[in-house]
């Protein structure tokens, strides 16, 4: 516990630190991206951690978070209904309606060139229907002011609200994903969910009736006011000059504050309740089923069941997390969604900050986002020092400037090896 409490306070300290000598505006951004990152790395420490999945599409459950920002809390474009916006849903409806029907035939149909012949048909027949009926009401809608909209917008509900939706949403593509792919063994089980998240991205960025693809989505609302409106209040004004600080930073600081307040509490709702789990009869089984699969099938226990399970749970989290950060940047980038980023950082948070401790996992999140940022700074003003003495024009002090750009993965990559190497169980190493 002690170790824990050092840890966790030297975490604190390098926040402080980077508020005092760089500025308290950049403290807060890692501080929230941080606490984002905690969320993730606990989602997929539920899933790795607890029942060994190796899921390595993270960044799809992610970007599915933030679609849900989107589909909540933007107004909606009018005039899709009437462009065709209801032969869209119909259209999805039949496409769907396709994949029961072959699906159906495959259960229900007897083995033999019968069953291969009806199922071929019915998936070219429904095809070739959806995309009569989809893709003339697709243009339709995409036609609509394409600079401004062209798509559907959303619900114009709070943005608040995005965060358990983006959880549902993504816990629902988990069990489809899920159902496919949980009999596999867990070197197929990786290809398939990096790419089911590439389908996921590649979708995003294409289908613009739903999210604009590449021409991105701006504007998502705020849980919180906007530093304008706090400019604007006098009696925030008056405050703010009272404690000596501008109006403006003072907008900028409150700003990111409240997010900080929000993004802790639910970071704390998500570690509260994996703890629980841990420590439940049901974490028990969990980590007896990851430690030795055959012996705890031969004790009657459903393994691809309890799979199923917590591969949703952790997912859930994931789409929770992508949601608040969407929220935080109040906008949707689907081509931001990356690999390096969505998958390999969350699972080196993991694996340095400790898996299977679900306070290992929060520590890891916040410490590798911090690196993450400050890396390149701090190896820019190192390879200053270093270039200082060199003669100006040095092809050699030319390409150790310009290899600071590569000091991110660099660092991310030895802070892995020395962890690995020194403690192979993480910062935090579970009990």
């Amino acid at each position: 516990m002690n170790r824990n409490v050092v840890l966790f306070a030297g975490m604190a300290c390098l926040i402080v630190l980077t508020g005092v000598l760089q500025s308290w505006n950049l403290a807060l951004t890692i501080l929230n991206m941080g606490l984002i990152s905690a969320i993730m790395a606990l989602g997929v420490n539920l899933q790795w951690g607890f029942a060994g999945l190796f899921n390595v599409g993270v960044m799809g459950f992610v970007a599915l978070g933030g679609l849900a920002a989107v589909i909540v809390s933007m107004p909606p474009t009018e005039g899709t209904l009437a462009a065709g916006g209801m032969r869209v849903f119909i259209g999805l409806i039949l496409g769907a309606m396709t994949i029961i029907a072959a699906a159906m035939a495959q259960s229900y149909l007897p083995k033999g060139r019968l069953r291969a012949l009806g199922t071929v048909a019915i998936v070219i027949v429904g095809f070739i229907i959806y995309r009569a009926v989809f893709d003339p009401a697709v243009a339709r809608v995409e036609a609509i002011e394409p600079a401004r909209f062209g798509y559907f917008g959303g619900l114009g509900l709070p943005v608040i609200l995005a965060w358990p939706v983006g959880g549902l949403l993504a816990a629902g593509v988990a069990w489809i994903i899920g159902k496919t792919a949980l009999g596999l063994r867990s070197d197929y089980l990786a290809i398939a969910t990096l790419g089911i998240a590439e389908i996921i991205i590649a979708i995003l960025k294409n289908e613009e009736w739903l999210s604009r693809g590449v021409k991105n989505v701006v504007g998502i609302p705020r849980p919180v006011p906007y530093e304008t409106d706090l400019q604007a209040s006098e009696g925030f004004v008056d405050k703010a000059t009272s404690l000596g600080l501008d109006p403006v930073t003072a907008s900028t600081l409150a700003v990111k504050l409240s997010y900080s307040v929000l993004f802790a509490a639910v970071l704390v709702t998500v570690l509260v309740l994996a703890q629980l789990a841990l420590n439940s009869p049901w974490g028990r089984m969990m980590r007896a089923i990851r430690d030795n699969e055959v012996a705890a099938a031969a004790m009657g226990k459903n393994v691809t069941k309890r799979h199923l399970q917590v591969f949703i749970i952790g997912s859930a989290v994931c789409g929770v997390a992508g949601a608040m950060m969407t929220s935080l940047d109040g906008l949707l980038v689907p081509g931001s969604y990356q690999p390096l980023r969505f998958t390999f950082l969350v699972w080196v948070m993991v694996i340095v900050g400790g898996s299977g401790n679900n306070f290992g996992a929060v520590l890891g999140g916040m410490l590798i986002w911090f690196f993450w940022v400050q890396v390149e700074p701090l190896g820019e003003l190192l390879m200053n020092l270093i270039t200082a003495p060199m003669a100006d024009g040095s092809a050699l002090k030319a390409h150790l400037l310009d290899s600071v750009a590569h000091m991110r993965l660099l660092t991310m990559g030895l802070i892995l090896l020395l962890v690995l190497r020194f403690s192979p169980r993480g910062l935090i190493p579970e009990k």
